[in-house]
């Protein structure tokens, strides 16, 4: 067998790795990266996965490749495989230097993506060593935002060698301020010792200018988990308002129907999974299967979830005032401990049927991931979850508005006694009520399917929450629920980084306590002459 020459750049790169030495591996990596050689890649990808070895006998640069080896230079199998082989060594700078390489190498690429992912990559190691291959790529780039990440790679090479002209640092100073990131200030915080006194300067003043800039966006990404936060209360206190302003029932168990339309997500997105509806007779092998069709995806599954959690959970609501509530009109204190009792009933009928375990809820390929604006990020669950929120708001406003349900709402509302003189029938536009406040309650817990464990105590954690909405809102005004839930949403954000989590929950309670105690009836409270009685 011939042995290898090493006659070109690639084969002097490989000479490198036979000696053993961190150094020397790290020269050949660089040359590699250098060479331009289709046959680089490889070689550093399996350096790095730890399957490059040496032959020395052969003198040959070898690629683990399954079970198998193949020639780094050639390509050909190696078979049977040398005896002995040396696998060549990594350190953690080798590593860093390796991660450098790869990008400069992939900087080339055709695929816009895989460039930008190997400009951030060079930003992330500073190789000295990737600097000609990043300025060769920059002056080649039409992407803007490859070149826009080629250019902060370049800044974070020079800003962090001392052999760099010091106007080209001061450069990079620039760039690296506008980036404006955390990766950046915490780049302009680690010059080298020796930095000339004019570079020191420059690089205090966009470190100043960074945190300014990230304490604004600090505040807007806090703004933007108020309003998410808002929306969620807002889903899960809507409903609430309607049944506590029209009918004065304090519904304890509206939390358990929010639990049952997340536990409708979850049965939904299993009989997806398993492409059928199995139903059964509890206890019994007596049953019918129907099969679902094979294209229905779970990217279905909130579609189908949300009517139908509407429909469960509202005729659960009306059975629940036809069987119960409608004894107890008037009586405050006696619907409070009957509903109280009620979602201990359903709580344990959940336990008892599902399991006391957390369920798992996917999220729909349309609700996953996240993007940003600026510093800003964004996940699609929550902006989602707040366009539906806002959606169901107005759905609601314009079925009180201009249908005939909502008109005897509104009627039962302000006078119950009046409404009844002229014909409504109150009875049932209590269980409608009732149903309707429940039915939404369903739909909000498809929501939270999406960004909560779905358990049995689900509801618990919103019930309270939703009852300071709508008191601070002004009971059943569905404008004081949505200005109530966004404004908690967005305080408690504002105070969880001063107070945490516990201590800003207690804030906004004692706020509310003391707002209270100034407006009796909340931001806005309803009119009519039974009210204002």
């Amino acid at each position: 067998m011939t042995s290898p020459t090493f006659a070109d750049a690639f084969d002097d790169a490989l000479a490198n790795f036979f000696t053993n030495s961190y150094a020397d591996t790290e020269v050949g990596v660089t040359a590699l990266a250098a060479a331009g050689d289709f046959r680089a890649a490889p070689v550093l990808k399996a350096l790095q996965d730890g399957k490059l070895a040496v032959d020395p006998s052969s003198r040959r640069v070898l690629i683990e490749d399954g079970v198998a080896w193949r020639d780094a230079a050639s390509g050909a199998a190696m078979s049977p495989a040398p005896a002995d082989l040396k696998r060549v060594r990594l350190n953690n700078r080798l590593r860093r230097a390796v991660d450098a390489a790869l990008g400069a190498l992939t900087l080339r690429a055709p695929d816009p993506a895989r460039r930008l992912e190997a400009a951030q990559a060079v930003f992330k190691s500073r190789d000295a060593g990737a600097l000609a291959a990043v300025d060769a790529a920059l002056a080649q780039e039409t992407d803007a935002r490859v070149k826009a990440a080629l250019a902060d790679a370049r800044a974070a090479i020079l800003i962090t060698s001392a052999e760099a002209p010091e106007a080209a640092r001061i450069e990079a100073v620039a760039v690296l301020r506008e980036r404006g990131d955390q990766s950046a200030l915490a780049l302009l915080g680690s010059l080298p010792p020796g930095t000339p006194a004019i570079l020191q300067r420059a690089a205090d003043s966009a470190a100043s200018a960074i945190r300014g800039r990230l304490q604004v966006w600090e505040a807007v990404q806090n703004a933007w988990y108020g309003l998410s936060l808002g929306s969620v209360l807002l889903l899960a206190a809507i409903g609430l308002a309607i049944t506590f302003g029209v009918m004065g029932v304090i519904n304890m168990a509206h939390g358990e129907m929010v639990m049952l339309g997340a536990y409708t997500t979850f049965v939904v997105q299993e009989a997806i999974r398993q492409k059928a509806i199995v139903l059964s007779l509890p206890g019994t092998d007596i049953g019918v299967i129907l099969p679902l069709p094979a294209a229905l995806t779970l990217d279905w599954s909130l579609p189908i979830a949300v009517p139908l959690a509407f429909v469960v959970t509202g005729l659960v609501g009306i059975l629940i005032e036809r069987s119960v509530i409608r004894f107890l009109y008037g009586r405050p204190l006696e619907t409070l401990l009957a509903t109280w009792g009620i979602s201990l009933i359903l709580q344990q009928a959940v336990r008892t049927g599902f399991g006391p375990t957390n369920k798992e809820v996917s999220n729909p390929s349309w609700m996953s991931g996240a993007f940003e604006i600026g510093q800003l990020a964004i996940t699609w669950n929550r902006l989602w979850i707040l366009c539906f929120s806002l959606a169901t708001f107005a759905l609601l406003l314009t079925m009180l508005r201009w249908t005939r349900l909502g008109l005897e709402m509104r009627a039962v509302t302000q006078n119950r006694s009046m409404a009844a003189a002229v014909g409504i029938r109150t009875a049932r536009i209590d269980a409608l009520t009732f149903g309707l406040g429940s039915g939404i309650a369903g739909i909000a817990g498809v929501a939270l399917s999406q960004i909560d464990n779905v358990s049995p105590n689900l509801g618990q954690s919103y019930i309270i929450d939703s009852f300071m909405v709508v008191v601070f809102g002004g009971v059943g005004n569905l404008w004081g629920t949505l200005v109530g839930a966004f404004t908690l949403g967005i305080a408690n954000k504002f105070l969880e980084p001063f107070a945490g989590a516990v201590l800003g929950k207690i804030a906004i309670l004692v706020l509310i306590i003391l707002f209270i105690q100034r407006r009796p009836r909340g931001l806005f409270a309803l009119k009519g002459r039974a009210v204002e009685a």
